[in-house]
């Protein structure tokens, strides 16, 4: 290529640049801003989200806690099963 080749090619992409940001700015300008005191809900939506999420959350570790429990209970058993006679266990 020659450097009147370049310089088509970088007036070519310069051109496109400027059609892309021109079209980015069409879509911001499109849409219509919506005042927070008309959105409360999506708030309050939200927030009972985040609480259900919260409430699953408490659950789930109340599950594995009393799981966890359960499993040292057992190991704790068979620890002591294997130490001791099975007849002196009843």
């Amino acid at each position: 290529m020659t450097s009147s080749g370049y310089l088509q090619v970088a007036v070519l992409l310069l051109a496109v640049q400027l059609i892309c940001l021109g079209a980015a700015d069409a879509d911001h300008e499109t849409g219509t801003v919506i005042p927070a005191e008309s959105r409360p809900c999506v708030d309050c939506h939200a927030f009972e989200f985040m609480q259900r999420a919260l409430q699953d959350l408490k659950k789930t570790a109340f599950n594995l806690d009393a799981r966890t429990e359960t499993l040292v209970l057992r190991a704790e058993r068979r620890a002591l099963c294997d130490c001791m006679p099975v007849n002196s266990l009843r």
